[in-house]
């Protein structure tokens, strides 16, 4: 029989956390959910009573952050899989975006996330296992006209957890970054941040707005089954560093990788040109 598994979960009051909450439930797992306001897992709550268990959690105050991983320990007394999902989309052109609400942006998708994984860290050591799942975006790999801002705070979480899967390695702790493509979650809706509009930038950005505008409810994906999908993963012994999710996805970010190594072949010569060369016992830029 499978260890019955312990997990934490930011945002699952909708999308991707209540649908991992309810993945995690299913597959025999004990979940302490997470929101801003957990009044809204109380339907969770009435169906699985024990072996669910919610608190508040507010990724952009520290406090928040540290009594959340604390009552999880207290309720349960380890924990197995973190899951960073707490967050929201944003739309705009990098000259309409004001700072403060790039500072925002990042408090929540990048900060907070780095939060609840530094919390989390010396517990996750110290058991010598567990698996700290980013919820990221195929836009950690690529971005696009009016999703700067979303995009630069998933970049930046895609980074800094590459490198903490190789410092925490030899611990026993893994590291999952899972990069959807469009899901039938709330990313398009009210949660959506979208910035002031310069109207010279319609050129660029209005396709953008307007397919987040009407996106909800036409988007290709099932949450429940991108669920699945990450627990299955999380059951293999060498899961990958990054999970696609989504035929868009998976195509985009192929295209994408695909353009990048293209401009790296095409320009090799001039990129190589640039090392110090010995000649005669001297050193000589070439």
């Amino acid at each position: 029989m499978a260890k019955q598994r312990v997990w934490l979960i930011t945002g699952c009051s909708a999308g991707f956390g209540r649908e991992l909450t309810l993945a995690a439930l299913n597959a025999g797992d004990l979940v302490m959910a997470t929101a801003r306001r957990p009044e809204r897992l109380s339907d969770l709550v009435a169906e699985w009573g024990d072996r669910l268990r919610t608190c508040a959690l507010d990724v952009t105050d520290p406090s928040s952050v540290e009594a959340a991983v604390a009552t999880t320990l207290a309720e349960f007394g380890r924990i197995d899989v973190v899951v960073n999902n707490a967050g929201h989309g944003s739309v705009g052109a990098v000259e309409e975006l004001t700072m403060e609400e790039l500072r925002a942006l990042m408090e929540v998708m990048f900060f907070g996330a780095v939060a609840v994984t530094k919390a989390v860290l010396p517990h996750l050591r110290e058991q010598g296992s567990g698996t700290i799942v980013q919820m990221s975006s195929m836009g950690g790999q690529l971005s696009m006209p009016g999703f700067g801002a979303y995009c630069a705070a998933k970049f930046a979480l895609e980074g800094l957890s590459e490198a903490l899967a190789a410092e925490v390695a030899p611990f026993g702790v893994r590291v999952l970054i899972v990069e959807p493509g469009a899901f039938r979650t709330e990313f398009g809706g009210a949660r959506m941040h979208r910035s002031r509009e310069i109207p010279a930038y319609r050129v660029s950005t209005a396709d953008t707005r307007a397919a987040v505008d009407g996106m909800d409810g036409t988007q290709p994906g099932d949450p429940a089954k991108a669920a699945a999908a990450v627990l299955r993963v999380l059951a293999e012994e060498r899961p990958p560093l990054r999970l696609a999710l989504g035929v868009d996805a998976v195509d985009a970010i192929r295209a994408h990788q695909d353009a990048m190594r293209a401009d790296l072949d095409e320009w090799a010569e001039v990129s190589t040109s640039t090392a110090i060369v010995a000649s005669g016992g001297a050193e000589r830029q070439v």
